[in-house]
């Protein structure tokens, strides 16, 4: 499932960036959304990207992890493991939009694309996993996937009440909350197993 949304997502943004009409018809636009009921914009934003090395990054990470993550499903013996990860990814860019969307439900110039409340989610699932598992910090420095977390949550958190950049840092929190809490979902009993891990150093 991870390479088919990989190779997907990777086909629309590159076709994208070449039509912008393609690119204003699919990106996230909270006006657009909240006013004129264009709710497919919650989902199709995540099929774009703003350049080559956005979209490189994003699915560079997304394939990293996400196939880490459809291993830990495919162990729980569920029925259709690739189902339940699509709705991790599905449910994550549209529940990380919400924010963004009560904030700028006004604002008709506030346009916002990528796939980064996804693959946060996607993050966070394989941390919940495997939390003590070293991830790599700027490809370079290993860091406890736990450890990552909870810096990656107070960037997010604060750099989103600076709003100084033009980057969707509310996206990145909730998406990454929403892959923590999505296996309890799946089977809340997995808390024990999260918790058994967590604190066995």
């Amino acid at each position: 499932m991870t390479i088919f949304i990989v190779a997907f997502t990777a086909l629309i943004s590159i076709l994208a960036f070449s039509r912008p009409e393609m690119m204003y018809k699919l990106q996230f636009n909270p006006y657009q959304v909240y006013h004129r009921k264009q709710y497919y914009r919650l989902l199709t934003h995540a099929l774009l990207h703003a350049d080559w090395v956005h979209l490189f990054i994003n699915m560079l990470v997304l394939f990293s992890f996400g196939t880490a993550v459809e291993r830990y499903f495919d162990r729980l013996d569920m029925v259709f493991p690739g189902l339940v990860y699509l709705l991790l990814y599905i449910g994550a860019v549209m529940v990380s939009s919400l924010t963004t969307l009560m904030k700028h439900k006004d604002n008709h110039w506030y346009n916002s694309v990528g796939a980064s409340g996804g693959v946060s989610a996607v993050i966070f699932t394989s941390i919940f996993f495997a939390p003590w598992q070293n991830l790599l910090l700027y490809a370079v420095i290993p860091i406890p996937g736990v450890v990552f977390g909870g810096l990656y949550l107070a960037y997010s958190h604060y750099m989103s009440r600076r709003a100084s950049d033009n980057i969707n840092h509310d996206a990145h929190f909730i998406g990454a909350v929403f892959g923590l809490l999505f296996p309890l979902l799946i089977d809340f009993s997995l808390l024990g197993r999260f918790l058994e891990q967590l604190f066995r150093i």
